[in-house]
């Protein structure tokens, strides 16, 4: 081999290597800027795969940490070419453990996106496993033929890639307490919630291939499509099989349903309203930092000076709200020792809380209690309940 094709290799493998190694810092990248979406998605996987699994469910925010960790700490080993061998090694026996099993995801479809890119990068499942099959392939060049070793010492690669995960660490850990840098979502303020809502007349339907059972005199069930049915009265119809074939258009927002507790919908009063309304978003009532309910009672206090309109809104069940909210107006008469009288959104919590999917409210705010400020349909202010200053 020439010198001249040597150096075009190096080049190649180097150019691999980097492309590879891109790929899982950006993976990391934009989990770690929302490591409460990849929990989310983990939990979708693991409910996906069967009651077996539920069980390890109160893991999975430990999976997203050690995932989102690894894969980003990895995609800095690559660039850098730190420890080459061991990197590339993880690198391919990571890729020859997710790759089948996107192609399973793929076939089966068990979740309607892979969640490896967070919400900055949506793509189908199968379009997961062939970009899989390119990286198990850059993989696979990197292993066998990066030769180049690095310059730095050993102790000081290790001490750059223990440097990386607590950085790493330390990031996903503030985005936790406050919410994320970065906002994928179609929630993020700035956004019209109306708009996004909107369905384009020209969009595209659900497609279905319909098919009609009948049954004859014998009992003998046959298939017919919706041309060819028969329309005499020696058959008769059993039931319809439909099978979607190509999903339609779905707009960004498709969810946003909000109901009272007297089970009216409330949510085009929300979404036209002229004066900001302030929506406390507790996706699940048993999951919410109960520490910080002072906090929402002393913003409740805020509207009702301000006059603005004010909600708290839940995926729990009535009676859950109930039982939430006495345990919490317990609380607050136990606090001093003598009961409160005082107004506060739990003990008139019928006029305050109202319900909605969990799954979109998980969506709207990272944060259990987070609030969410919109205003004619405009989303204004979002934040931790945490972070609100009084």
């Amino acid at each position: 081999m020439n010198k001249k094709q040597e150096t075009r290799n190096k080049i190649s493998i180097s150019i691999a290597r980097t492309l590879l190694g891109l790929t899982f810092i950006f993976s990391g990248f934009v989990k770690a800027v929302d490591p409460l979406g990849t929990t989310y998605k983990i939990e979708d996987y693991l409910t996906a795969f069967g009651p077996f699994f539920e069980n390890f469910l109160i893991l999975a925010q430990v999976a997203a940490f050690a995932l989102i960790a690894f894969e980003f700490t990895l995609g800095v080993m690559l660039v850098a070419n730190l420890r080459p061998r061991l990197s590339a090694w993880t690198a391919l026996l990571f890729m020859c453990c997710v790759t089948p099993l996107t192609l399973w995801i793929a076939l089966s479809n068990p979740v309607s996106d892979c969640g490896c890119f967070g919400d900055a990068l949506v793509l189908t499942n199968w379009q997961t496993f062939w970009k899989n099959i390119v990286l198990l392939v850059l993989a696979i060049i990197v292993l066998l033929w990066n030769k180049r070793e690095p310059r730095l010492k050993v102790m000081h690669q290790w001490w750059i890639v223990f440097g990386t995960v607590m950085v790493v660490i330390g990031f996903m850990i503030y985005t936790l307490l406050h919410l994320p840098i970065m906002d994928f979502r179609p929630y993020k303020v700035g956004n019209n919630i109306p708009e996004l809502m909107e369905i384009p007349e020209d969009a595209e339907v659900d497609q279905y291939d319909i098919r009609l059972v009948y049954a004859n005199e014998e009992g003998v069930e046959q298939e017919f499509t919706l041309d060819n049915y028969p329309k005499d009265s020696t058959w008769h119809f059993v039931r319809q099989n439909s099978k979607l074939i190509k999903k339609g258009y779905v707009p960004p927002i498709h969810d946003f349903e909000l109901m009272n507790m007297n089970y009216e919908d409330i949510t085009w009063d929300i979404l036209e309203s002229e004066t900001p309304v302030t929506l406390v978003v507790m996706y699940d009532l048993d999951k919410a930092d109960t520490k910080q309910m002072e906090k929402v009672t002393q913003l409740y206090y805020q509207c009702l000076n301000n006059q603005e309109p004010f909600y708290i809104l839940t995926g729990a069940s009535d009676a859950r709200i109930e039982e939430f909210c006495y345990q919490v107006e317990q609380k607050f008469n136990t606090k001093d020792g003598r009961p409160s009288n005082r107004l506060t959104p739990f003990n008139h919590w019928e006029s305050v809380f109202c319900t909605a999917d969990p799954v979109m409210l998980k969506t709207i705010v990272r944060a259990n209690p987070g609030v969410f400020v919109v205003q004619n349909g405009n989303v204004i202010d979002k934040y931790n309940i945490r972070n609100k200053k009084y």
